[in-house]
């Protein structure tokens, strides 16, 4: 993790001013048009390490860190594939695009194809299981994620199950109740 002070900006990486020294930083899109020359700024990093480079690749919180180096496990899938995926979209629907095995998420990527899109799909379901391995929002409780999850295995879709255990109010509530009252909302 670095804690400092952008001191450049050149796309898509920042150069990181932590304590007079500067670091290269390659960052989603989102993360590079939010930060300006001078703002403060903690990146998580993921360091990459090759015979002729070393790169650091950083990243708004740890869940998002997370998911990037899933990603980079796959075969085929390097950092810069990775990072791409996530200029693409965010943590959620970049998790969404796995569980749903939406690969045409996957082809808007540059340089990534559609058989690695599938490789993806393929490798990372099983790794991500349910919407309870990830943090997908801050503020969601385990109850939230347990009930999506469990919807997930009635068969609606990640979307269907995100909308109705939104929709379901009551922050104090057992998993069995948010997913009956989801369930009835489903069935409307």
């Amino acid at each position: 993790m670095l804690r400092g002070t952008v001191g450049y900006k050149n796309t898509p990486s920042l150069i990181i001013d932590v304590s007079g020294v500067g670091y290269k930083v390659f960052v989603p899109h989102n993360l590079f048009a939010q930060y300006g020359v001078g703002d403060k700024i903690t990146v998580y990093t993921h360091t990459y390490v090759r015979d002729d480079c070393l790169e650091l690749y950083g990243f708004e919180s740890g869940e998002d860190l997370k998911l990037f180096e899933m990603l980079i496990s796959v075969s085929g899938v390097g950092c810069k594939s990775a990072l791409g995926v996530f200029s693409v979209g965010n943590r959620s629907s970049i998790v969404n695009a796995v569980i749903t095995g939406d690969v045409s998420f996957f082809t808007s990527v540059p340089r990534l194809g559609k058989k690695n899109g599938q490789k993806i799909i393929i490798e990372l379901k099983n790794k991500l299981g349910g919407v309870e391995d990830l943090d997908l929002s801050v503020g969601q409780s385990t109850q939230h994620h347990e009930a999506m999850a469990a919807l997930a295995s009635f068969g609606y879709s990640y979307q269907e199950a995100e909308l109705a255990v939104t929709a379901v109010k009551g922050k104090n509530l057992k998993t069995e109740d948010i997913v009956r009252e989801a369930l009835k909302k489903l069935g409307k």
